[in-house]
């Protein structure tokens, strides 16, 4: 396998890793605001926030190289990687809601 190749694939296997656990960090805030412990769920939302901006700079990596002209395969394995990532994105921006939610709901 050639150096290019492995650093693609190290690269998509983190934005699957990095997408599945701002998910499951996501889902934690979630259950954190459920039980009224909206300091954890702010805590654990910002973690996984966080959690998406390395995901960001590894996609901002891939396309910069892929502007400079190193060949960038889309395989089905990029693709998953993908999805997690946007998942996680979407996931996220649905947890903020939820809590935002339960704090109101606490509220009255």
């Amino acid at each position: 396998m050639a150096a290019e190749d492995t650093q693609t694939t190290q690269a998509i296997m983190a934005l699957i890793s990095t997408g599945s656990q701002a998910k499951k960090i996501a889902q934690t805030a979630i259950q954190s605001a459920r039980h009224d412990d909206f300091e954890a769920a702010q805590t654990q939302l910002k973690q996984a926030r966080k959690m998406l901006t390395q995901a960001h700079q590894v996609q901002t990596d891939l396309v910069a190289n892929e502007a400079h002209g190193e060949h960038i395969p889309v395989t089905l394995l990029m693709v998953h990687a993908q999805d997690h990532v946007m998942n996680a994105i979407t996931f996220c921006d649905l947890a903020a809601e939820m809590i935002q939610l339960y704090q109101r709901l606490a509220a009255n």
